[in-house]
């Protein structure tokens, strides 16, 4: 890479904002040995330490705080610890929240190590299927969508004494309702007389006046982490192509940098990545003359065991080059990384209540992401970002993402916060409030599942009786009437299976390297019915080999996953037995099961038009069968299915083949009505 003052792509210019205020202390050392003493001098050894006392007594006297602090500077790990072992909770639960399961885990698991102990004692985790937790924890890590639900029965969270909302700047639709929620728990608790509840805000932005309002002007408390100087370089023009400037780059650093000195490149979903990988290391087989080159994808649906090798030490002689999506952004800190490379794009999804579509496209990045992105590259000694768009462009840039609330399908938090008695959801005090129209449609949704109803001689809603039970799912509304239907089909058994495996990530192995061998594999278990029925054969062949993990790697089955799906079943099943639904099997008869999917999800279906084109049969959109599903090669009548994505064409995913008669009994005034509408 040349240098910027040469004439080359790049200018250069350096960050003044990534420094640390409190004295600079190394970290090596901090994960080895397993001894209470080590640890001890490994949690003096992060930046927050010097900060104990101030946090301590600042968080003490107010009822509300916002405290900033970079990834890596202790602050979820440690605060915790602090105000537990200073009694500020006053012998109450402190409930830590996670945007995501495995951050909730992970977290629970190293500050239970910490303190001593083991997890489900003095520290737990709870996170959806799953509660380590006993009647001594006082520390409770958890997702912020298991807090929710707890919240709806008990909505002023009398449980907990302080509640710690972790990572809130990626503001994910359940970190946008719990703000809400606990914000009214502890104005009920301060009015009513009862103990406190104290409500602490931890992001790493420092755009936070929007946090500070929102919680009545609460103050901010700074902790900068430990961060290293970063030279931050731009392209001097923009490209037209990102992923073909990032190999580019890639292999300038590559050329120039001397081996062990890392590169995390950002780009955009799996297909884009497992792309790159496939050409870093076609192109790195002709360098015989520099470090080789151990090359990582990682994403959200790559199996757990394929995640962790990003963190495989680098060989002598190596370097290690991690392709990754935003997931990289703040929930894990990779060792080892020097150069970053940002594409400055992201895939985000964008739901459109109108038309049901939830629209998956490649978009500019937040200056707040690029800014996350940046400080990858000094965690652990000074770096160089390179950023794949102008000065000019990153200036143009939104300040920050756009909230995840603000662009999704609002229908279970809806139902989420009738549960609660929210009954009047328009007039709830959002930070940033989702536009009318999505409520509303996520309103009618409902009604249409029979979660709601409209009271004699008002417009105002009420929950109904099966909306209650709805609610006892931690489910998409539209899989929680599924369930409750399927009592009355005779199929309940099966449609758990199907719905558990549907609640986790894919439990298909689809490797890049292996794609024929996996689709060869895959064969068996295909039906002509459709992706329902393949994956309840899934199952079925998993249960009778007893979840033998050969058997999985031989079928290519990501066997954690199927795992996973049966602990999900497992509590999905004790729900149904609380709700007193009674267990059924429909055996070997999967018309049934099909007839159950058509009811649940009527307002997902489509038709085959005479010109061979698929038809949604509500709006008169044009779709197409997903090409991950057994029934790509087919061309069945009529459908329903689970999901609606736009990438380069409009995809249905996971369908099964249905009779149009299914859906007009089910449905009858909907479907007049909706047909109607189309014409006009």
């Amino acid at each position: 890479m040349k240098d910027a003052d040469e004439p080359g792509p790049f200018v250069k210019r350096q960050k003044s904002n990534f420094s640390h205020s409190f004295p600079a202390h190394s970290s090596q050392g901090s994960s080895r040995g397993n001894t209470f003493d080590n640890l001890r001098k490994a949690k003096q050894a992060l930046p927050i330490f010097p900060a104990r006392r101030t946090l301590i007594n600042q968080i003490r006297r107010l009822a509300s705080a916002i405290v900033i602090g970079e990834t890596g500077s202790g602050k979820t790990t440690q605060i915790p610890q602090y105000l537990l072992e200073s009694e500020v909770n006053k012998s109450s639960m402190i409930a830590i929240t996670q945007p995501r399961r495995v951050a909730a885990i992970t977290v629970a698991q190293r500050v239970a190590q910490e303190m001593g102990s083991t997890v489900g004692g003095i520290v737990g985790y709870c996170v959806r299927f799953e509660d380590v937790t006993a009647v001594n924890t006082k520390l409770k890590f958890m997702t912020d969508g298991m807090l929710l639900r707890e919240a709806i029965l008990d909505p002023h969270l009398t449980r907990y004494s302080i509640v710690m909302l972790d990572e809130a700047h990626e503001r994910t639709i359940h970190t946008d309702v719990l703000f809400g929620v606990v914000k009214a728990a502890q104005r009920h608790r301060l009015k009513t007389g009862q103990p406190q509840l104290k409500i602490v805000v931890m992001s790493a932005t420092m755009d936070v006046d929007h946090f500070s309002k929102y919680f009545n002007n609460a103050p901010v408390l700074y902790l900068e982490g430990r961060q290293f100087p970063i030279q931050v370089m731009h392209v001097k023009e923009p490209q037209s192509d990102y992923l073909f400037a990032a190999l580019v780059t890639l292999f300038q650093i590559h050329k120039e940098a001397p081996a062990g000195e890392d590169v995390l490149i950002f780009l955009t979903g799996q297909e884009e990545i497992d792309s790159a990988v496939r050409s870093i290391l076609d192109l790195s087989r002709d360098l015989n003359d520099f470090p080789k080159l151990q090359v990582y994808p990682l994403y959200a649906a790559l199996p757990s065991h394929e995640q962790i090798k990003v963190f495989n030490k680098t060989l002598p002689g190596h370097r290690k080059v991690v392709v990754a999506t935003n997931i990289a952004e703040t929930s894990i800190t990779i060792h080892g990384i020097k150069y970053v490379i940002d594409s400055g794009m992201v895939k985000a999804k964008v739901y459109h209540p109108l038309s049901g579509l939830d629209l998956l496209k490649v978009v500019t990045a937040s200056r707040a992401q690029v800014l996350q992105r940046t400080g990858r590259a000094g965690r652990e000694a000074p770096g160089i970002c390179y950023r794949l768009f102008t000065e000019a462009q990153f200036k143009a840039m939104d300040v920050n993402t756009v909230p995840e609330i603000q662009r999704c399908n609002l229908a279970s938090v809806v139902l989420q916060l009738m549960a609660m008695g929210i009954s009047d959801v328009l007039s709830f005090d959002f930070m940033n409030k989702p536009a009318p129209e999505s409520i509303k449609a996520a309103l009618e949704e409902l009604v249409l599942l029979g979660a709601l109803e409209r009271q004699p001689d008002s417009e105002m809603l009420k929950l109904t009786p099966v909306g209650k039970k709805m609610a006892a799912f931690p489910l998409d509304p539209r899989f929680s009437k599924v369930i409750l239907l399927a009592k009355d089909f005779g199929c309940l058994e099966e449609i758990l299976s199907i719905v558990s495996i549907l609640s986790v990530d894919s439990v298909l192995l689809n490797s890049s390297k292996k794609r024929l061998q996996a689709g060869q594999a895959h064969e068996k278990f295909k039906s002509s019915e459709g992706d329902h029925i393949m994956l309840l054969n899934i199952y079925r062949a998993y249960k009778n080999v007893n979840g033998n993990r050969n058997w999985c790697y031989e079928n290519y089955i990501v066997a954690r996953n199927m795992n996973t799906a049966q602990q999900v079943r497992r509590q999905l099943r004790e729900i149904c037995v609380r709700q007193q639904l009674e267990i059924s099997s429909c055996g070997r008869e999967t018309t049934t099961i099909r007839r159950c999917l058509a009811v649940g999800f009527f307002m997902n279906a489509a038709e085959l038009s005479k010109d061979g084109e698929f038809m949604t049969l509500t709006t008169r959109r044009q779709v197409s069968i997903h090409p991950s599903s057994c029934l790509f090669q087919h061309k069945p009548a009529c459908v329903v299915y689970t999901e609606l994505v736009k990438t380069s064409k409009t995809y249905m995913r996971t369908l099964s083949v249905v009779d149009p008669d299914w859906l007009m009994e089910a449905a009858p005034a909907y479907f007049r009505r909706k047909r109607a509408s189309a014409i006009t």
